[in-house]
């Protein structure tokens, strides 16, 4: 049997594939775990620029490129555009407060928290919040529905000395995950 590459089960009585509601695929994906990262950018004139993404994926390792997805109508993402620029910074377990503030989309979210920047950097680097940073160059956009997926070549990495967990996301709550003894 050949299989057509669609699936039956998707499908409504006349042969057309039924629409998932957005609140069934909301529930859906909550039962995927995920690492949380806060995506950050500055504009022109330096002003800081983040938010909370789970949606952050490895897509090559030559050249090392990074792909990230982002409501079409988000500032973060308007920001990252005009200087073609940014950074994922990797949460750890102890940055719950920090993913949950930079969910909120509170104006004042750089101020509450410490940053560092410099010209080499694609975007601020969350100095306590973040395990791990990769500095990317945008080097395409797709629009997907309501969300534009930017691919980033990761120009540069930072890593903190300290090895701890990563912040994860799934089934609506944060957590973490520590790798057990083999």
């Amino acid at each position: 049997m050949v299989n057509s590459g669609v699936d039956t089960a998707l499908m409504s009585g006349d042969g057309i594939a039924a629409v998932v509601e957005p609140a069934q695929f909301r529930a859906l994906m909550s039962t995927f775990p995920t690492g949380v990262a806060v995506v950050t950018t500055t504009e022109p004139e330096g002003r800081p620029w983040g938010m909370t993404c789970s949606t952050v994926c490895s897509v090559s390792v030559d050249p090392p490129t990074l792909l990230v997805c982002l409501r079409e109508e988000s500032p973060t993402l308007q920001a990252m555009l005009k200087l073609s620029t940014f950074a994922v910074n990797l949460l750890h377990e102890g940055a719950r407060d920090t993913a949950q503030l930079f969910a909120s989309g509170a104006p004042d979210r750089f101020e509450r928290i410490r940053w560092r920047n410099e010209p080499s950097f694609g975007g601020p680097h969350l100095v306590d919040m973040a395990h791990a940073v990769a500095d990317c160059q945008i080097v395409r956009t797709v629009c997907v529905g309501d969300h534009i997926v930017v691919f980033g070549e990761v120009l540069g990495l930072a890593r903190h000395d300290e090895v701890t967990s990563p912040l994860l996301y799934g089934f609506r709550q944060y957590s973490s995950w520590s790798a057990g003894t083999p």
